[in-house]
C-alpha cells in the first residue's frame, strides 16, 4: 500500500493565485529598497553552524533548539540559515566589502527554524531584510526605520505601531544584566519555568515573556533606558528627534529586547493587533559588535527583517487590494488554421504589450467548452477566431466580466485589437 506524498510539516507550497501576491510584495520591496540606494545581496541557504553559534549566541533558543543542522560527508556541521544578518556579515567579510566602507544591502528569501507551526510562523518562512554597515550615527538608524515605514505604506498596510527601545553599549548591558538578574531572583518563585531557565543564561529574554504572570512581575523590573551612558542617550535622543521630524510616530517600550544576542543600542519593532500572537511584522536594530565578533574590524551596523508570510496575512486581514493574476484575455480558436493564426497574433500582441497576459486554449474542443475554460480562467475577455473571422481578418470579442452586459459581444479587425488590449492594462 503506497503512502500519499505530502509536504514536510511546516514547509508549505505557495500556489496560484497566491504567488501573484508574493510577486507583488517582492516588486514593491525591490522598488522601495532602490529608492534608498540599497543593493541586493543573494545569500546561500546553507552555512557553517559555527557562524550562527558565534553571531546569534549559543544560549539562544534558535541555536539550542530551532536550527536545522547536520554533518556533511566531510564531517562539517552545517545549518540551514535561521536568519539573514549573520550570512550578510559573513559575505561582507569574505568579499572585503566592510572594512572602512559604507554599504547598504537588502536580501530576501527562505529561512528555516524548527518551531511549532502556526499561522504566520512556519519552519520554512521567508524574510525581506535591510542591512547598513559603516555608519555609526542615529541618522542611519532613522533611514532604515523610514525605509521600513515606506515599505509598509506601499503595501497598503495600516494600523501598525512602531515600538522603540535602546539596549545601550555592551558594557551598560552587562551592568543592566546583573541588576535584572538580582531583581528576577527576588521573584523567582513566581516566574514561569521557561523564564527561570532563561534568568541566568539570557535574562533579557524574560522581559519578552508572553506568560501573563511573568509579564506582571517584569513591569516593575529596572529598565535599560534608565541606565544608558551619555553617548547612548544622545544617540537615542537623536533618533527620536529624527522620527518626529519625519512624522513617524513611535512608542517607547523599555521591555523590548529582541531575541538575538548581537543587538546593541537601537532596537525596534512594527506591531499589529490584527494577527493575534504573531503581532510583529518587522523588527531590527543596531548590532555594532557583530562584524568584529565574526572576525572583522569594528564596524557599526544596523538593519531589520520582515516576515513575508506575516505581511501577506496582514494585507489579507485588512482587505488590501491585491494584484489580479488572471489573464486579460482568453484565446479561443475553431479549427487548426484558426488556431495557427491566433497563435501568431498572440505573439505579436505580447511583443507590442509586454505586460499583457494572454491565455490560449489548448486541447481543442467546441466553442462552448472553450468559453467555460475562459470563464474559469478569470479572464476579462474571450477572443474567438473561427473560419469566417479568419477569412476576413477579424475576431470576435466577448466580455466575460462586464456587469452591465455579460453577453456583450462585438467583432473587430485584427488591427484594432492592440488598442483594445492596451486599454485592459490601464483599466
Amino acid at each position: 500500500m503506497s503512502t500519499r506524498l505530502q509536504s514536510v510539516r511546516g514547509f508549505n507550497d505557495v500556489l496560484p493565485p497566491d504567488t501573484a501576491i508574493w510577486q507583488h510584495v517582492q516588486n514593491v520591496a525591490q522598488r522601495t529598497f532602490a529608492a534608498y540606494g540599497y543593493g541586493e545581496v543573494r545569500l546561500p541557504l546553507l552555512e557553517h553552524t559555527a557562524l550562527f553559534a558565534r553571531s546569534i549566541g549559543e544560549v539562544t533558543d534558535i541555536v539550542e533548539k530551532e536550527m536545522f543542522s547536520f554533518q556533511d560527508r566531510e564531517g562539517d556541521s552545517l545549518s540551514l540559515r535561521p536568519e539573514g544578518t549573520a550570512g550578510c556579515v559573513r559575505a561582507g567579510l569574505e568579499h572585503g566589502l566592510l572594512h572602512n566602507q559604507q554599504q547598504r544591502f537588502w536580501y530576501s528569501g527562505p529561512m528555516f527554524r524548527h518551531e511549532r507551526p502556526q499561522a504566520g510562523r512556519y519552519r520554512q518562512f521567508h524574510q525581506l531584510g535591510a542591512e547598513a554597515y559603516g555608519m555609526a550615527g542615529p541618522d542611519i538608524d532613522l533611514e532604515v526605520i523610514a525605509l521600513s515605514a515606506r515599505l509598509i505604506r506601499a503595501l497598503g498596510i495600516e494600523d501598525v505601531r512602531l515600538e522603540l527601545n535602546s539596549l545601550g553599549t555592551p558594557e551598560v548591558r552587562q551592568q543592566y544584566r546583573a541588576k535584572l538578574i538580582a531583581f528576577l531572583q527576588q521573584h523567582e518563585a513566581h516566574l514561569d519555568e521557561e523564564s527561570k531557565q532563561r534568568m541566568h543564561k539570557n535574562p533579557l529574554r524574560v522581559l519578552d515573556s508572553k506568560v501573563a504572570q511573568t509579564q506582571a512581575i517584569v513591569k516593575d523590573a529596572p529598565t535599560m533606558l534608565d541606565m544608558l551612558d551619555l553617548d547612548s542617550r544622545a544617540h537615542f535622543d537623536g533618533l527620536c528627534q529624527g522620527l518626529s521630524d519625519l512624522g513617524i510616530g513611535y512608542t517607547l517600550n523599555p521591555r523590548l529586547v529582541r531575541g538575538l544576542d548581537y543587538y546593541s543600542r537601537t532596537v525596534f519593532e512594527w506591531i499589529t493587533d490584527a494577527l493575534g500572537a504573531q503581532g510583529t511584522i518587522c523588527a531590527g536594530g543596531r548590532y555594532d559588535g557583530l562584524v568584529a565578533q565574526l572576525g572583522g574590524s569594528a564596524t557599526p551596523a544596523v538593519g531589520w527583517a520582515s516576515g513575508i508570510e506575516r505581511l501577506i496575512l496582514l494585507m489579507k486581514a485588512q482587505g488590501v487590494t491585491l494584484p489580479d493574476a488572471a489573464p486579460h484575455a482568453y484565446l479561443c480558436a475553431l479549427g487548426e488554421p484558426s488556431a495557427r493564426a491566433l497563435a501568431r497574433l498572440a505573439e505579436q500582441w505580447r511583443d507590442a504589450l509586454p505586460d499583457l497576459r494572454l491565455m490560449s486554449n489548448a486541447g481543442g474542443g467546441k466553442l462552448a467548452a472553450q468559453l467555460k475554460r475562459a470563464d474559469r480562467s478569470g479572464a476579462q475577455l474571450a477572443l474567438i477566431l473561427g473560419e469566417a473571422e479568419l477569412a476576413e481578418q477579424r475576431i470576435q470579442v466577448k466580455s466575460l466580466r462586464s456587469s452591465d452586459s455579460p453577453l456583450q459581444q462585438q467583432t473587430l479587425a485584427w488591427t484594432e485589437l492592440p488598442a483594445l488590449l492596451a486599454g485592459l492594462l490601464h483599466a
